[in-house]
């Protein structure tokens, strides 16, 4: 008789057992909800319509961005089938602008609702261009109202552009002005013994500060001032000018609110009301009847009648053809995110995978021009250097392009710009930062503290000269510092010939610092003031098109990928998926200070690990704006 296998045999195949059979169920139930949402979709589905007097209801959630960062398709199912809410919700910006502007083309479209309770927040570029959308729908002479329970500043700068601004009566309006503040990491570096070698140039290029020192230095208070100053000027214009106020009245808001606050019988919404920053205060609940008396209910008369964006873009969007049109085209394409080397996900740059999205477009017979849409702090040296070249052969085969600036085009990300025919930035976009830093850390101290030593022999000098487990050579650190004065020179160069500037000019205004697109304009680094469209009708223009149609060059997911996204996005399988998520509106992201220092922290950890140039050298302007 065979020996009965022991406990543990039995436990561990027991163990296996179960998980396989989970896993074999899980495969199954997947694979019948797909075939289920097959064969509804081809035999029940009902055709969705807009109906004649509805209101779009422009209901952003997250951030607004330029273009949404990559999220594994199987990471978005899990997410949005459980009550979790792992992945940061982003709204796209060209979704918005789109179907504000074909909603005021569109009769049966008859009014604008903004319900910004769970937008986070959006650069002010980006606010600008929505602004300008929403002021454009006005034309039509339809209404636009707005609503949230509480606003934050970029909330309120968009609900501004209404006809009738509305906030709950608990509410409070918070409009902060603008800040940089950054973690500095000197004092811990210090204890931990970790001696962090920084190598720049530019008295401005302060992305290096928080490992070198543990506050803002006097050169960077100095020039952050300067450029912040510039976009809160236009913040408070826009504002006043949509409430038919004045600037001083929306900086005596901010100013006086904490005054105001302190006192007890003051209640908060009272005080936007009385700075006439809202025009009211309602309930949800009274918003939606208020709404329902303004533009009528839906069949079961419990709401407004309403047809949200992404539903609406959904219906008019244009039937796909099987081949593509042969109308000459402007290609227009994303350079989003921190700038790495090598291929990135979209919502990154890389210098490989955005090099070979321009050589798309050039070796594109139907595509006659370019718009590099960049939307980026900067990164790699090398990265950047790599996608100019492919500009340049662009260029080259006589297709014009023309950068434009969103939210950002600092460092590197102007490295990517200074070349192109034309540059156009939003007075707001954060621009310049034209420097270039190196960092090597090594770890000697906190290694010999412990008992741990590195020694050795090799057959050069170059042989472990790197080595972070030993003190920085004087050679080895003399060598980095001319190596980044030396891309320092080629930066300037590259700008200098870019904007026919001599390089005595562009180093006054280059150093590291950081501009204003309406600064950048008056010195030379920018040519026009303007958004996307403009771009777009200069490139065109410049290629001599009367009749174009526009082509995002963007990076295709696997087919897999399409299809596991193309099934789980039906409106058929929503039944399915965790319900009013929506409602669980982020209002002016309320979470603990703690977590918000530690997000921070991590933030920063995260800029540093992600920097894989391979010289170590980078134009980074680390200039976010708070």
């Amino acid at each position: 008789m065979a020996n009965k296998p022991g406990i543990i045999h039995r436990i561990v195949t027991g163990s296996w057992n179960l998980v396989d059979q989970a896993r074999r169920s899980l495969v199954n139930i997947l694979f019948l909800i797909i075939i289920y949402v097959i064969i509804k979709s081809i035999f029940f589905a009902d055709t969705a319509s807009i109906p004649i007097g509805s209101a779009l209801l422009i209901e952003p959630a997250g951030y607004i961005v330029e273009e949404l960062d990559y999220v594994d398709p199987v990471d978005e199912i899990l997410n949005e089938m459980s009550d979790q809410d792992n992945i940061e919700p982003q709204t796209l910006l060209k979704d918005l602008l789109t179907a504000i502007d074909k909603g005021r083309q569109d009769s049966r479209i008859t009014s604008l609702v903004l319900n910004l309770g769970n937008l986070y927040g959006a650069a002010p570029s980006k606010l600008q261009d929505l602004a300008q959308a929403i002021q454009t729908f006005k034309t039509s002479g339809k209404p636009v109202y707005a609503f949230s329970e509480f606003y934050n500043q970029s909330q309120y700068y968009l609900a501004a552009q209404a006809d009738e601004v509305y906030m709950d009566n608990l509410g409070t309006l918070f409009i902060e002005g603008y800040g940089r503040y950054k973690t500095y990491f000197k004092g811990a570096l210090d204890k931990l013994g970790v001696n962090f070698h920084i190598f720049k140039v530019g008295t401005y290029k302060s992305a290096v500060e928080p490992f070198i020192r543990n506050n803002m230095s006097d050169a960077a208070k100095e020039a952050n001032l300067h450029y912040l100053g510039d976009l809160w000027q236009s913040y408070t214009t826009d504002v006043a000018q949509a409430r038919e106020l004045k600037a001083e009245d929306i900086n005596r808001y901010s100013n006086e609110l904490l005054t105001n606050l302190s006192v007890p019988t003051t209640e908060p919404s009272s005080l936007a009301v009385d700075a006439s920053l809202i025009d009211g205060l309602k309930s949800r609940i009274e918003m939606t009847t208020y709404l329902i008396e303004q533009i009528g209910s839906n069949h079961a008369g419990d709401d407004y009648k309403k047809m949200k964006h992404s539903e609406y873009l959904e219906i008019i969007k244009p039937t796909p053809l099987l081949t593509e049109s042969k109308t000459d085209k402007v290609a227009i394409i994303v350079a989003k995110g921190t700038i790495h080397n090598g291929s990135q996900k979209p919502g990154a740059i890389g210098g490989q995978s955005t090099a070979k999205l321009i050589r798309t477009a050039r070796l594109d017979d139907s595509v006659k021009a370019l718009v590099l849409r960049v939307d980026s702090p900067g990164g790699s040296a090398y990265a950047s250097e790599i996608i100019r070249r492919e500009v340049l052969r662009t260029i080259a085969a006589g297709k014009p392009v023309v950068a434009s600036m969103g939210s950002y085009a600092a460092s590197g990300g102007y490295w990517i710009s200074a070349s192109a025919d034309e540059i156009w930035a939003s007075p707001t976009t954060i621009t310049g930062a034209i420097g270039v830093f190196g960092m090597l850390p090594t770890f000697e101290k906190p290694l010999n503290q412990i008992g741990i030593y590195r020694d050795g022999v090799g057959t050069t000098k170059l042989t472990g000269a790197f080595d972070a487990g030993k003190p920085l050579r004087d050679d080895v650190g003399k060598a980095i510092q001319s190596s980044i004065e030396n891309y320092y020179d080629r930066f300037i160069t590259i700008v200098a010939e870019g904007r026919n500037m001599s390089k005595e000019d562009v180093n006054k205004v280059a150093q590291g610092r950081v501009w204003s697109g309406k600064a950048a304009q008056e010195i030379g680094l920018v040519d026009h003031l303007g958004g996307i469209q403009q771009a777009i009708d200069s490139a065109a223009n410049k290629a001599g098109l009367v009749s174009f149609e526009t082509k995002y060059i963007e990076q295709k997911l696997t087919e897999s990928e399409q299809f596991i996204k193309q099934i789980f996005n039906s409106s058929i399988i929503s039944p399915l998926r965790s319900s009013d998520k929506s409602e669980a509106t982020a209002q002016f992201m309320m979470i603990s200070p703690a977590v918000l220092m530690l997000n921070q922290i991590s933030d920063s950890y995260k800029q540093l690990s992600l920097m894989n140039d391979p010289l170590n050298t980078y134009a980074h302007c680390l200039c976010t704006v708070n």
